[in-house]
């Protein structure tokens, strides 16, 4: 008898939602120690509703010894000291929900620190229940080749630990989908021990949103089983997990870090970035930021006017047809792992960019701080595993006031430093001015959900997408509603012509401003002045 398929079944509250994501030592610091906790997400609820996001992703808040941001877990079930308290982020779950506010936590179940207790009783020499839920070779003075880094001589017990990202990372074992006989330490993924981890993993998930998560963001989704060529292995364990979902928490949402919507949906996700194949191509400078290889060339949301949006076209028609009513592709304005989307770009460009995010289909996330154009500060010391990502993980600028409205310590006690440019960016300053980029931002979030054709699950029509062409014109409807958009991100004048049989008329301008319109006889032209943009109800 072949297997019942999943149901694929989507939570209604995605398809109209703006993500917000939160780096919490960076938000906001209630009590004057310099790094940003979880009393301080509650005090700035206000503020991401007024955004109109409505649910937001906070970056691993549990305890670590934070080599790697937090991304180092060694307790899943406790809240770091640092930010707070389990209570405290009880409290931000009910605090948020009486906003309209969903509350999505980082879940990191690939690795741990080091400090884990787990970690700890596996390097033992003698058996015990943890031996096996690390990956550990047989043999110390082995050598293994091929894509797994190990370390070597660490613990009392004999064998190498494999790791996952820095060598402080150890990989949880979640078995090797085609173990090698000769090597006895490589477990199948229906070992009792791998079995076990993983219904701990699972127990972890059931523990937050019993408490009132909304759901997870999953980092490196697709890393956990070893030699997993084409992940199908990683992949039934993550339908498992959904299928738990929808029979215990059928409002709650999966969302992964595999930067492939295609495979990720079909794994049981409810959502995916697009971050691998879209964020070079449309947004990043040459220059590279953070762990992601960056192709070469010139993006496309650039002024010189050399980037290629057809590539972006086709690669994101691929992936949306595959999940269509399956699940989301999510398209981020940044992240904790890029340069943020102001760098080399001016106010007016940073809002056209807004524009194409916020108006394209599946779950947008907007980056802290972009929303009023925070820099990326170059230059700075790593902190905390950053490298070159730490410049995009400043604290958040709220005023003109004392270490940017951030927090009451003195400034050598900050977990970063703020902004001290000319200039800088704060929401404060930006607050009651009707034409600055948050209020522009606020503009265009209310614009997409007011309608549907805008939101989540509205048809993409792209109507020019020309390869090293400007501009980008497409159409989102659903039902009897229908929005032209227009993007020129160059520096040039540019001209349009598309055939576009359903446009009968100019439609009426929502939000932008350079761009003429006329359609007559099922055809349409735009002629756009440089950097703009506009959104047509037609």
């Amino acid at each position: 008898m072949s297997k019942k398929r999943m149901r694929p079944r989507r939570p209604d509250w995605l398809s109209t939602t703006v993500f917000y994501e939160i780096y919490p030592q960076s938000f906001y610091d209630t009590n004057s120690d310099g790094i940003g906790d979880i009393p301080g997400i509650i005090r700035k609820l206000d503020y991401i509703q007024s955004l109109g996001c409505n649910a937001i992703w906070v970056n691993p808040c549990f305890e670590s010894p934070f080599k790697d941001a937090g991304y180092d877990v060694a307790d899943y079930y406790k809240v770091a000291k640092r930010y707070g308290t389990n209570s405290d982020l009880k409290r931000l779950f009910k605090e948020a929900q009486k906003r309209g506010i969903r509350v999505c936590l980082d879940l990191v179940p690939g690795h741990t620190s080091i400090e884990h207790p787990w970690f700890k009783k596996s390097c033992k020499a003698g058996k015990n229940k943890y031996s096996n839920w690390y990956i550990w070779t047989d043999n110390v003075w082995k050598s293994i080749t091929g894509q797994y880094r190990v370390i070597h001589g660490y613990g009392e017990r004999d064998g190498n630990f494999i790791t996952n990202f820095f060598w402080l990372q150890p990989a949880l074992n979640y078995g090797f989908a085609k173990p090698d006989p000769t090597k006895p330490w490589q477990l199948s993924t229906d070992h009792p021990d791998v079995k076990a981890l993983r219904r701990e993993i699972m127990n972890i998930m059931c523990y937050w949103l019993d408490m009132g998560a909304d759901g997870f963001r999953v980092d490196m989704a697709s890393s956990l089983v070893k030699g997993d060529n084409n992940q199908q292995a990683t992949s039934r364990f993550w339908q498992q997990v959904r299928i738990m979902f929808e029979k215990n928490y059928p409002d709650a949402v999966l969302i992964s870090e595999w930067f492939d919507p295609e495979k990720a949906v079909r794994a049981g996700f409810h959502a995916d970035f697009a971050e691998r194949f879209a964020y070079a191509s449309l947004f990043r400078r040459e220059r590279v930021c953070g762990m992601h290889p960056i192709t070469e060339g010139y993006s496309f949301f650039r002024r010189e006017g050399k980037g290629d949006i057809a590539k972006f076209v086709n690669s994101y028609l691929k992936h949306l047809n595959k999940t269509r009513h399956k699940g989301y592709i999510s398209i981020p304005t940044g992240n904790h792992d890029l340069s943020r989307i102001s760098f080399g770009r001016n106010l007016k460009e940073i809002e056209l960019a807004f524009a194409f995010v916020l108006t394209m289909p599946g779950v947008p996330f907007i980056y802290y701080g972009d929303e009023i154009g925070m820099k990326y500060i170059e230059s700075l010391p790593s902190k905390e595993g950053g490298y070159n990502r730490t410049g995009s993980r400043t604290p958040m600028q709220w005023s003109n006031g004392r270490n940017a409205g951030f927090s009451e310590a003195t400034a050598n006690k900050l977990y970063l430093p703020v902004d001290r440019s000319k200039n800088s960016a704060n929401v404060e300053s930006q607050q009651d001015k009707p034409y600055s980029l948050l209020n522009k931002v606020r503009r265009l979030i209310a614009l997409r959900k007011s309608s549907a054709a805008l939101c989540a699950d509205g048809e993409f029509i792209p109507l020019y997408a020309k390869p090293r062409k400007y501009p980008f014109v497409y159409m989102r409807r659903k039902g009897r509603e229908k929005f032209l958009i227009t993007l020129n991100p160059s520096s040039n004048k540019v001209s349009a012509n598309f055939k576009a049989p359903s446009i009968s008329s100019p439609g009426r301008l929502q939000v932008g401003t350079g761009t003429v319109l006329t359609a007559k006889d099922g055809r349409s032209k735009v002629d756009m002045a440089p950097v703009s943009y506009g959104i047509f109800r037609m």
